[in-house]
């Protein structure tokens, strides 16, 4: 069971399109395959002087495992030429047009899953494309209502009940709701897409002292303990909720498969600590596999020969374990 691995290089002017030639001089247990222009892959490896054979992908030929030096492509054209590091809102649409067709090439089984690169929010809305990032185009693609933001490294995995919101904000999006749907995407995922039978999830609460019995804050009392127990009720073993201060320790880390954090960074520069450059962005809840680097297009590295690609390198052996898993569990 090979799986096939869609890979989008994200913003052609970033080091995506870097990242992506040097994940093609490793071996892979796995098809990957570029979903983006062949010639701007070409024209990059010029620019880096490396050496990569590009063969158009044959969607209905068995999945091989991936052979380094080449690299199988889906080709979608850009729209105008690139430059590295100069970004044109004229290939705002070629990126859009790369996810789509990776996203739905994993809905219809022609993938296993997707790993993608950055992106530049800002060049796709300059374009007048409304673009507020890849998870909720994923999920408005996938006709999903509700989808779940996870980062993992090495050492920790960290999900997210809310995501890019003010702190402002946050207290009132904590809903019973919201903490059931997120919840049991968690424990279901890491069932299905990492192998764990019985997960157990260290939940974090909103205030300091996880509201210190209601002295800093009512959201413990009224809403996330409520909301917990019921959940225990239903099977999951859940933990807390833990003040978000001494929850991060490896004593307690060891007793846990994931964290659940209330928002964004709550929960993030702990494990953006622990493992930046090597860490991984998991999107739970979607009907398909997507894993995606932890960092942005650094335009100032294109095409230099000084992008990392251990972030991408991860995203990819994430997504072949989580794709594994999948396709055992469906065999």
């Amino acid at each position: 069971m090979i799986p096939r691995i869609a890979l989008t290089p994200g913003e052609p002017a970033g080091i995506g399109p870097d990242i992506t030639l040097a994940a093609a001089g490793q071996a892979w247990n796995a098809e990957i395959v570029a979903v983006c222009d062949p010639e701007l892959l070409r024209t990059r490896a010029r620019q880096l002087n490396l050496a990569v054979d590009l063969v158009e992908f044959e969607p209905n030929a068995a999945p091989q495992p991936h052979q380094p030096g080449t690299l199988k492509v889906r080709p979608i054209a850009l729209a105008a030429s690139c430059t590295a590091g100069s970004l044109n809102p004229a290939n705002a649409q070629y990126v859009i047009d790369t996810l789509h067709c990776a996203v739905d090439g994993c809905m219809d089984k022609t993938f296993s899953a997707m790993v993608t690169a950055p992106v530049q929010k800002s060049i796709i809305n300059d374009a007048g494309i409304a673009f507020s990032g890849h998870t909720e185009l994923l999920a408005e693609r996938t006709g999903t209502a509700r989808v779940v933001m996870m980062l993992a490294c090495d050492e920790l995995r960290v999900a997210l009940a809310t995501t890019h919101l003010p702190l402002r904000d946050v207290p009132d999006a904590i809903t019973g709701e919201l903490l059931s749907e997120t919840l049991h995407i968690v424990h279901s995922d890491l069932q299905s897409k990492f192998g764990i039978a019985a997960p157990r999830i260290a939940v974090l609460g909103l205030n300091p002292h996880a509201g210190e019995g209601g002295h800093l804050g009512h959201e413990e009392i009224d809403v996330i303990i409520p909301a917990l127990e019921q959940l225990k009720r239903q099977g999951l073993q859940l933990l807390g909720p833990l003040p978000a201060d001494t929850a991060f320790n490896r004593k307690a880390l060891a007793n846990c498969d994931a964290v659940f954090a209330m928002y964004h960074d709550q929960g993030l520069p702990t494990l953006k600590y622990a493992g930046f450059g090597n860490a991984v962005n998991i999107t739970l809840g979607l009907p398909v596999i997507r894993t995606s680097v932890d960092h942005g297009t650094a335009l100032d590295l294109a095409g230099a020969g000084k992008a990392a690609p251990d972030s991408l390198f991860t995203a990819l052996r994430t997504a072949l374990d989580m794709s594994t898993n999948d396709l055992r569990t469906s065999a």
